[in-house]
């Protein structure tokens, strides 16, 4: 069974660079040819270690072997060709083959355990954003809803930004937030954030007091990790909690600290003029300043976006902020809340030459008319 898997795998990876191995097989082939024609005085057999180096670029172990093995078929060939194989020259050169071949087997051999335990990495991270930041629904009433997501750590999909919607009776309530730090760090505060959020969104109508309630609920998560030992003197979270009406177009919100939204419409984007922001979740009992709802229109065929603080703080070779409003209007224009993100995720990627410093979420909610 252990030989027919093997088996198996070898011609998978020759179906995968099956072209490909024609260059490293020609290779072989053409400096063996070359070195039985010519003086035996001129030696090219050593050239053949380019055959597996070139295949350990594209293939997996097994074929980069069979190739490294053909190599030295082609210099043993070449020795008793040339002489015999049990001169002292053509040992060394089979012996130096047969070196770095087994060498380059090695490193596709490390390179593949890495790449499987990155891949395992990535499934696990993938599960784990999908718990925690289950997909918000595409349509809520009168709504129409996209999500973006970019983690700046390589080795997940998932950090300390966050969003979420609840859907109770007559509206849909949202909470977007940026807990302090990023990558797999940050996940147990969001977990216990959007946890609260969640519960507590069908009991309380006013986003201000749903935003008094999930603190409070965050403090005894922080309480908790105190404990255990853990330092929890700078941990909170950025957060806008906002409730969105089915039967009035307008958006009730409590700002806790966090960017202002964008608000597009048919005439241009411009920043929602929040003038009560609240103190971050996780510092009430430093910054004691009542949370207040505020209520901004929203007309009808408007977009409203939703974001965190890695959008407005990427910068580009120059060291220049990225623009959200001036991009987000051309952007937006004429354009669903999908295709608007889409956009705008690879504006965004492209100003900041292909990868973010910290990670950015990214809420687009658009309003039927």
């Amino acid at each position: 069974m252990g030989v027919r898997r093997r088996l198996a795998d070898l011609r998978s990876e020759w179906r995968t660079g099956h072209l490909m191995v024609l260059l490293p097989l020609g290779l072989i082939v053409l400096i063996t040819a070359t070195d039985l024609a010519i003086s035996p005085n001129i030696h090219l057999g050593p050239l053949l270690v380019v055959a597996p180096a070139i295949t350990a670029s594209f293939a997996g172990t097994r074929l980069t072997l069979l190739v490294g093995i053909l190599a030295l078929a082609g210099q043993i060939l070449i020795a008793v060709y040339h002489g015999g194989l049990f001169t002292a020259n053509h040992q060394a050169q089979v012996g130096a083959l047969a070196l770095v071949t087994a060498a380059v087997v090695a490193y596709c051999r490390v390179r593949e355990r890495h790449g499987r335990e990155l891949t395992q990495v990535r499934t696990v991270s993938d599960a784990v954003q999908r718990v925690l930041m289950r997909p918000l629904p595409e349509r809520a009433g009168p709504l129409r809803i996209a999500t973006r997501y970019l983690a700046a750590a390589d080795e997940a999909n998932v950090g300390g930004d966050l969003y979420a919607a609840v859907r109770t009776g007559h509206a849909t309530r949202l909470l977007i937030g940026d807990v302090r730090g990023k990558g797999l760090d940050a996940v147990g505060d969001a977990a216990a954030l959007l946890g609260a959020f969640r519960e507590l969104a069908h009991q309380h109508e006013d986003p201000a007091r749903l935003a008094d309630a999930v603190e409070t609920s965050y403090q005894r998560h922080l309480a908790e990790l105190a404990e255990t030992g853990h330092d929890i003197r700078e941990n909170f979270v950025t957060a806008l909690v906002l409730d969105l009406p089915d039967d009035h177009p307008v958006i009730r919100l409590a700002d806790c600290g966090h960017p202002p939204p964008l608000l597009l419409t048919p005439g241009g984007a411009r920043l929602l003029p929040v003038r009560r922001s609240g103190p971050p979740l996780g510092m009430g009992d430093l910054a004691p300043v009542e949370r207040r709802t505020e209520e901004f229109a929203f007309p009808p065929d408007s977009t409203l976006l939703l974001y965190t603080d890695g959008v407005t703080e990427a910068r580009n070779r120059d060291a220049v902020f990225y623009p959200l409003p001036a991009r987000a209007a051309d952007l937006g224009r004429a354009a669903t809340p999908r295709e608007f993100l889409d956009r705008l995720r690879r504006d965004l990627l492209a100003y900041v030459g292909g990868r973010l410093l910290d990670d950015a979420a990214l809420v687009a909610v658009g309003r039927d008319g």
